[in-house]
C-alpha cells in the first residue's frame, strides 16, 4: 500500500488517498476473525457443541445434494472434511471482505450483514443434535463483538481517508496510524485467541487419558487368524487392516470426543420395557471377538473404502431381548452422539447366526476415537450407512413406514445389503512390471454367506480359478492368487467372485447410489520386455 505522505519535486509535499475499498474490506476479514475468535473462546468455556465454523460446515454436509458428496469423496477421500472446512472458510472470508465494502459505502449494510452471518451461524449450532441450553451464547456473543469491530474499524477508515481528501497531511498521517494500530492488533489477537480457543475446544486430554486407562474384561471366546490365511505378497492387502489404515468415511467433521465414565445407550420405541446402559453395564453383559470387514458404500468397483478387523463386543440381539421387541417393529434406528442416524433391518440385528454386535475394541484395543470411542455398531453383511454407526448412544425400535435415517432422504436405500465384490491389489495400474512370473492378487468379499471361489480372465479368455487363502470365517474377506507368465505388452486383467450359495458375482455396472457399486473389476497392466 502507498503511504499517504509523498515528497514532490519542489520539496513540498502531498497528501495520497488510501485505497479505501481494499482497506474497508480487509475491516471486514478481521472483524468476522473477531467474531470467530470470540465465539470460540465462549464455545470452548460454556458450550463446545456451539462453534460456528464446525456447525456450519455441518450443516452444508447435511444439505450438500448427494452427487456433491461422492465426488468429494472420490477427490478427497478421508481428507474430504479438510476440503469442506476449508471451502467454508474461503467462502467466509470472502462473505466477509464484501461486508466490510459495503459497511464503507453505506452506513450499517455491512453490519447488518454481517449480523445476519451470526444469526444464521447461531441457527446452524441450535439445529444441531446435542446443543446445550447456552449453545445460543457463543455465537451471539461474537456477532456483538465482530459487528462492534466493523463499525469501529470503518469509522476510522472513513476518519483517514476525509483527512487525505482534505490534504491535512499531519491528520490524516495519524488517522492512518490509528486505524492500521486498531485493525492490526485485533487481527492478531483474533488469530491467537481463535487458534487457542479452538485447539481447547477440540482437545482430548481428559477422554484420552479414560481410554489409556480403561481396561475392558478378557474376552471369553477370541478370533485366531488361521495359518494360511494371510499372504505376504507385494501389493496385496493384509487380511486384518491395521487401525491407523482402517478407512473412515462419517458426517463429523471433528472426531466427538465421548467420556466412557458417562456415556448411555438407551432402548426405547417399539419395546415392552426401555432400558438404559452404561459402558460398565455393557461390557458386564460379557465381550466376544468376532472377525468382521466393514464396506462403505461409496467404494467403487476396486475401490479401497473397505476393511477388515478383530472387534470385540457384546451382541446387539442380547441387549434387545432385554427390553422385550415388539411383534410388529421391522427396524431400528441408530443414533450418534452427534445425531448421525441410520437404519437397520431388526431382522440383521436379531439372527442368532449373524455377529451384529456393540464393538468397544478393534484389534485387541479400544476404539480408536475417529472409530467410535468407546462404543461402536458392526453388523456384517449391511453397507456402513445403514449399520455401522459410531459413537452410538440410542437404539430406537421402529418401522421402515415410520421413520427414515440420515442418508435416506438423501438418496440412497433404506436397506443396504453388502453386494458381493472382488478387486485387483497387484499388478497396480500405471505401475509396469517385468515380464515373466508373476502373482496376480486381490481381495474379495461376499458377506454374510462367504466366498467360494475367484476366477481371473486375461486378454477376455477363459476364466482361470484362483487360489484362495484360508477364511478367517464366512464374513470376513479373503485374499486370492494366480501365478501369471506375463509376456511385454499391455493386458486387460478381469476378476469375478461366486459366493457359497453359488451366486456369481453381479456383471452389470452400477453406481454407489442409491445401495451400493457393481460390476467386475477389469486392469489394464503393462508389461515391459
Amino acid at each position: 500500500m502507498t503511504t499517504d505522505i509523498a515528497a514532490k519535486a519542489d520539496g513540498t509535499t502531498k497528501v495520497r488517498r488510501p485505497h479505501a475499498w481494499i482497506w474497508a474490506a480487509l475491516s471486514g476479514v478481521v472483524s468476522a476473525a473477531a467474531l470467530l475468535a470470540v465465539a470460540e473462546v465462549f464455545a470452548a468455556l460454556v458450550a463446545r457443541s456451539a462453534s460456528p465454523v464446525l456447525a456450519v460446515g455441518s450443516f452444508i454436509v447435511d444439505i450438500v445434494p448427494r452427487p456433491l458428496k461422492e465426488l468429494a469423496i472420490t477427490l478427497f477421500g478421508e481428507t474430504d472434511k479438510i476440503a469442506l472446512l476449508a471451502g467454508v472458510g474461503l467462502g467466509a472470508v470472502v462473505a466477509a471482505a464484501i461486508a466490510g465494502a459495503l459497511e464503507y459505502r453505506f452506513r450499517f449494510v455491512g453490519a447488518v450483514l454481517l449480523g445476519i452471518g451470526g444469526i444464521l451461524a447461531t441457527a446452524a449450532i441450535l439445529t444441531r443434535a446435542g446443543a446445550g441450553a447456552l449453545a445460543w451464547l457463543p455465537p451471539l456473543l461474537g456477532t456483538a463483538v465482530g459487528i462492534a469491530v466493523l463499525l469501529l474499524s470503518i469509522a476510522r477508515l472513513r476518519r483517514w481517508v476525509a483527512a487525505a481528501g482534505g490534504r491535512d497531511a499531519q491528520t490524516a498521517g495519524a488517522n492512518r496510524r490509528q486505524f492500521l494500530l486498531f485493525t492490526g492488533i485485533t487481527a492478531v489477537g483474533a488469530v491467537v485467541v481463535g487458534i487457542g480457543a479452538r485447539v481447547l475446544n477440540a482437545t482430548t486430554a481428559s477422554v484420552a487419558a479414560a481410554r489409556d486407562a480403561l481396561r475392558l474384561p478378557a474376552a471369553r471366546s477370541t478370533v485366531t487368524v488361521p495359518e494360511g490365511a494371510n499372504w505376504e505378497i507385494d501389493g496385496l492387502t493384509p487380511i486384518i487392516t491395521p487401525n491407523d489404515d482402517f478407512y473412515r468415511v462419517d458426517t463429523a467433521l471433528t472426531v466427538p470426543n465421548v467420556d466412557p465414565t458417562t456415556w448411555r445407550l438407551s432402548i426405547e420405541g417399539m419395546v415392552d420395557t426401555p432400558i438404559e446402559l452404561s459402558f460398565d453395564d455393557l461390557v458386564g453383559m460379557g465381550l466376544d471377538e468376532y472377525g468382521v470387514t466393514l464396506t462403505c458404500v461409496s467404494n467403487e468397483v476396486g475401490g479401497g473404502l473397505v476393511g477388515n478387523a478383530i472387534w470385540t463386543g457384546i451382541p446387539i440381539r442380547d441387549v434387545l431381548r432385554m427390553a422385550g421387541v415388539q411383534g410388529d417393529a421391522d427396524m431400528v434406528l441408530s443414533e450418534s452422539v452427534d445425531g448421525y442416524t441410520a437404519s437397520t433391518p431388526l431382522s440383521s440385528l436379531t439372527d442368532d447366526n449373524l455377529d451384529a454386535i456393540f464393538a468397544v475394541a478393534m484389534n485387541g484395543e479400544p476404539l480408536p476415537f475417529e472409530h467410535g470411542f468407546p462404543v461402536r455398531m458392526v453388523v456384517p453383511g449391511l453397507y456402513g450407512y445403514v449399520s455401522a454407526t459410531k459413537w452410538v448412544t440410542k437404539l430406537t425400535v421402529t418401522r421402515f413406514d415410520k421413520d427414515q435415517a440420515y442418508w435416506t432422504p438423501r438418496g440412497y436405500a433404506a436397506e443396504a445389503p453388502i453386494k458381493m465384490s472382488s478387486r485387483v491389489d497387484t499388478p497396480k495400474i500405471g505401475t509396469p512390471i517385468a515380464a515373466g512370473s508373476v502373482a496376480i492378487a486381490g481381495m474379495a468379499w461376499a458377506q454374510p454367506v462367504g466366498v467360494q471361489k475367484v476366477e481371473v480372465s486375461i486378454d477376455d479368455g477363459d476364466w482361470q480359478e484362483t487360489q484362495l487363502s484360508t477364511p478367517i470365517n464366512d464374513q470376513s474377506w479373503v485374499q486370492w492368487k494366480l501365478d501369471w507368465n506375463a509376456e511385454p505388452g499391455s493386458h486387460y486383467i478381469a476378476v469375478r467372485a461366486t459366493d457359497k450359495d453359488g451366486n456369481l458375482q453381479v456383471q452389470d455396472q452400477a453406481p454407489i447410489a442409491p445401495d451400493g457399486s457393481s460390476g467386475w473389476q477389469r486392469t489394464l497392466v503393462t508389461v515391459s520386455s
